[in-house]
């Protein structure tokens, strides 16, 4: 079983939002059965999971002092995937979840306050020696700041080529229990997604790799 964390010190940066769509793109994929843990004490994600009439991806209501044992069984249950949904924060509990991860993807909006705040995340990422990526989140399309974004991001390591955009329909569809997937699948936003996953996807094939580049 693979473990995702979505994970940033940038209040607003659609960590939420991120973790929902890659669980039910997983889902879609094939990628499943899909779990979803939610560490953030707003328990926006779990307030969105309570929407959906859809039994998957599952949610997995757990402590943080017992988030490794609620791995193990899930593994154990035959679960394929976990998503980690965390708070904006750098605390003691937040460096335990990195540390379990076989990924972490790290939302960025393309804002000098949001590219500024992106250190403390990657160090934790280096500290826990576990792979990273960015995803550019709430982007405008064409816009210059856009572009700057990706670029400065890229000095520090991998971005994902697909951006998403700033879209009205990714708010609405987790207002019903959805995602953009669910309620426009031939979007330009559903498709935004399905590259997302493709691109996590890929990255989480040779994790073990990964994991030992960053012991050199």
């Amino acid at each position: 079983m693979h473990v995702i964390v979505l994970a940033s010190q940038k209040g607003g940066s659609s960590k939420t939002t991120v973790a929902a769509h890659l669980a039910v793109a997983a889902e879609r994929a094939g990628a499943g059965p899909v779990a979803m843990i939610d560490a953030d004490p707003q328990e926006t994600l779990t307030n969105w999971w309570r929407q959906r009439e859809a039994d998957a991806p599952a949610l997995a209501p757990v402590k943080l002092p017992e988030l490794a044992g609620k791995l193990g069984a899930l593994r154990q249950a035959g679960f394929k995937l976990t998503v980690i949904d965390t708070p904006p924060a750098i605390t003691a509990s937040i460096r335990t979840v990195i540390g379990l991860a076989d990924f972490v993807l790290i939302p960025v909006r393309p804002s000098p306050a949001d590219l500024w705040a992106v250190g403390a995340t990657i160090e934790l990422c280096y500290e826990a020696k576990r792979p990273f990526a960015f995803v550019l989140s709430q982007a405008t399309r064409g816009a210059t700041i856009t572009t700057q974004a990706l670029g400065a991001l890229s000095e520090h390591g991998p971005v994902c080529g697909s951006v998403m955009h700033n879209r009205v329909a990714y708010a609405g569809a987790l207002t019903s229990g959805h995602t953009i997937q669910e309620v426009d699948p031939s979007g330009a936003g559903a498709a935004e997604v399905a590259r997302l996953w493709e691109f996590v996807r890929q990255r989480l094939q040779p994790s073990t790799k990964a994991r030992k580049a960053f012991a050199v």
